[in-house]
């Protein structure tokens, strides 16, 4: 089993934990010109996937 070997410092854990980002939802396109996000209904036509 792998164990570490001495503790991992709290900068160098911090410096690993950087790249854990929350990605923002970017809105999409329909086809009739409205804006919607991603795995939402169309809040004005009412349609989901078309």
């Amino acid at each position: 089993m792998a164990v570490p070997k001495r503790r991992v410092s709290k900068t160098r854990a911090a410096k690993r934990r950087t790249h854990y980002k929350i990605k923002l939802a970017v809105p999409v396109k329909d086809k009739d010109g409205t804006y919607r996000m991603p795995h939402h209904a169309n809040p004005i036509t009412g349609e989901y996937k078309g």
